[in-house]
C-alpha cells in the first residue's frame, strides 16, 4: 500500500491498494473557496486542527466495483452501471438485507475502464483486502468494494448479543475476495486492531466496530455473580472469543462526549461503560 503521493498542487494520495481495480484515498490539502467570513473562519479552524476533506478514487481496468447507493460523485471513461436486482427473488433478498442492517438495499455495479470519484467528505476511510474471508462491521461503514465481494446481513447468533449488545439483531457482513472501502468515524491510526489466537477479549462498551467472521460475540456479566458485577461497577461487557481480528475504536466515545457535553464530560472519574445495568 502506497501513501502520501502528491496528485496535484492541492491534492495528496494518503493511501492506495491495488487489486483488479486500484483504490485511492485522496486528501485536499487546503480548501480556499470561502466567499464569506463565517465560512472562512470555519475553514481556518478546520485546517488548524487537521480536519481535511477526503475523497475516494477508483481506477478501473476492465474490472468492476460495487458502490453504496448515493456514493458516486462523478466518473470518466468507458464505464457502465448495472443496477439489476436479479428478479423478484433477488429484489426481495436485497430489500430484506437492507431493512435488517440499515444499509441501502441497492448497491449498483460499475464496470469497464476509467476513473470513479466518490462523494468527498470530512470522514475517514480504510482500505482492506479480503481473501475468501468475511468481516462483520457496524452499519453504515460499507462504502465500496470489488465485484468479488458480497455485502449482506449477519444475524446475532445468541440471545445475549441480540438483546444486550447494543448492536441490534443484525449487522453488515462483507464476504468474499477483493478490496473493500470502509467509511470510519475516526482515523484508522486511532483504531486498535486486536489479534486473537484462541483467546478472549472483553470490552466495556460498544466500540468494537469490526470483527472477522469466525469470532464469537456474546454479552456477559463482568463478574461471575450478580453481586460481583454490582460491586465492581461494571455490569455487562461485550465478549469476543476465538481466532481472528477485532477492531476497537476507544476514541469514538471521546468524540461523542466532546460533541455533546464538551471537555467537562471527560474530566469525570465515573465509568464510561455503554453496557451497564
Amino acid at each position: 500500500m502506497r501513501t502520501n503521493l502528491k496528485i496535484t498542487n492541492s491534492l495528496t494520495m494518503i493511501s492506495e491498494m491495488v487489486g483488479d481495480s486500484t483504490f485511492q484515498v485522496l486528501e485536499f490539502d487546503n480548501l480556499q473557496g470561502a466567499s464569506d467570513v463565517s465560512t472562512a473562519r470555519d475553514l481556518f479552524y478546520m485546517r488548524e486542527t487537521g480536519m481535511n476533506l477526503r475523497q475516494v478514487r477508483i481506477l478501473l481496468q476492465d474490472s468492476s466495483v460495487r458502490l453504496q447507493a448515493g456514493a458516486l460523485s462523478y466518473l470518466k471513461g468507458n464505464i457502465e452501471m448495472d443496477s439489476k436486482m436479479g428478479g423478484l427473488i433477488g429484489l426481495g433478498k436485497k430489500l430484506i438485507s437492507g431493512k435488517t442492517t440499515g444499509e441501502s438495499a441497492f448497491k449498483p455495479l460499475y464496470s469497464g475502464s476509467g476513473e470513479i470519484f466518490l462523494e468527498p467528505s470530512f470522514g475517514h476511510y480504510a482500505l482492506i483486502e479480503l481473501e475468501d474471508d468475511e468481516v462483520i462491521v457496524d452499519d453504515g461503514f460499507f462504502f465500496a468494494c470489488e465485484e468479488g465481494v458480497k455485502v449482506g446481513a449477519a444475524s446475532q447468533k445468541n440471545i445475549s448479543s441480540a438483546f444486550l449488545g447494543n448492536e441490534g439483531f443484525f449487522q453488515t457482513k462483507v464476504s468474499g475476495s477483493g478490496i473493500v472501502v470502509l467509511e470510519l468515524p475516526v482515523p484508522e491510526t486511532e483504531i486498535f486492531k486486536c489479534i486473537l489466537i484462541n483467546d478472549t477479549l472483553k470490552v466495556d462498551g460498544n466500540f468494537a466496530v469490526l470483527r472477522t467472521g469466525n469470532i464469537e460475540f456474546t454479552v456477559e456479566k463482568a463478574a461471575k455473580s450478580i453481586i460481583g458485577s454490582a460491586t465492581s461497577g461494571e455490569g455487562l461487557v461485550n465478549v469476543y472469543r476465538g481466532t481472528g481480528e477485532v477492531w476497537l475504536m476507544p476514541t469514538k466515545d471521546v468524540y461523542n462526549k466532546l460533541s455533546t457535553w464538551g471537555v467537562g464530560a471527560l474530566t469525570s472519574n465515573k465509568g464510561s461503560s455503554n453496557t451497564k445495568v
